[in-house]
């Protein structure tokens, strides 16, 4: 109980002033890319490639499992990055809800200078890295999901960050959101 407190939790936290629903939202879209069952991407792909006459794929190629390793590796590399760097960049300030912590500072370095949820980015790369891993079609829809989650969940923090801090605005305009140089 200490622990939630420590994080902001509030003592009447279903009422969502600090954005505990979407903490639970959270929670459920984990659940989700748990139980989505694998859609062989590489056998989708072929079918659809196949279907034209004169071409031909063959699934078992080693190419979809190099293919498919390179990027389990790119992607989980940017994860622990942004997941570890944000973690070690926020330090006290950590919280899994969107409201800030009431003695919390505006941090802008490290990974924070990349993208400015770093995390949320982490978890989004996480999820595409499991995805390539699994060769998954459905693990890729969910990575997308991650991304529209975080997005809106990043707008409303966002909107607890420029109130708390007068600077947020010129960070915010000078550092992408989820995908560095990107969005």
């Amino acid at each position: 109980m200490n622990q939630l407190k420590s994080w902001g939790f509030s003592a009447q936290w279903w009422k969502g002033e600090r954005g505990e629903y979407w903490v639970i939202g959270q929670g459920l879209l984990f659940l989700g890319i748990i139980l989505l069952p694998v859609y062989p991407l590489a056998s989708i792909v072929t079918s659809i490639v196949n279907s034209f006459p004169g071409s031909s794929i063959d699934p078992s190629a080693p190419i979809w499992q190099y293919t498919s390793w390179g990027l389990t590796g790119l992607f989980g590399t940017i994860a622990a990055v942004f997941l570890l760097g944000g973690s070690i960049n926020l330090g006290t300030n950590l919280t899994p809800l969107p409201h800030p912590k009431d003695e919390s500072h505006l941090v802008t370095a490290g990974v924070y200078s990349l993208v400015r949820h770093p995390i949320y980015s982490g978890v989004i790369f996480l999820t595409l890295a499991y995805g390539c891993w699994q060769g998954s079609l459905s693990h890729l829809i969910g990575a997308f999901a991650f991304f529209l989650f975080f997005d809106m969940k990043s707008r409303k923090e966002e909107s607890w960050l420029m109130a708390k801090f007068a600077d947020y605005e010129v960070y915010r305009s000078q550092v992408k959101k989820l995908i560095p140089w990107i969005y």
